[in-house]
């Protein structure tokens, strides 16, 4: 009867170590699932400035091919519109 018991209270045990371990670990994946939440936030920002920043160097090769050929007025004036078509999508993106 015994070697029942001890057998019992062996299993009993294991098993409440084995709830521990399994609610440690169910706290770790939270803790790595809010984790993988806010890097995707941070991946979705970085893509917007990317976006933003190449629009950017975009404006820029085309107002050094408009500086070249047409003159510095016409060139601005081209740039103010580019910045000002930019800053609407950034005004969309950001609503």
């Amino acid at each position: 009867m015994k070697d029942v018991a001890n057998l019992v209270s062996g299993i009993e045990y294991k098993l409440g170590k084995l709830i521990e371990q399994h609610k440690i670990q169910r706290a770790d994946n939270k803790i790595l699932a809010d984790e993988i939440k806010g890097l995707k936030q941070v991946i979705y920002e970085q893509k917007n400035t990317i976006r933003t920043l190449e629009d950017t160097i975009r404006i820029l090769k085309i107002a050094k091919t408009i500086e070249s050929k047409e003159g510095n007025v016409e060139a601005k004036l081209k740039i103010n519109e580019l910045v000002r078509e930019i800053d609407k999508c950034i005004g969309l993106l950001n609503t």
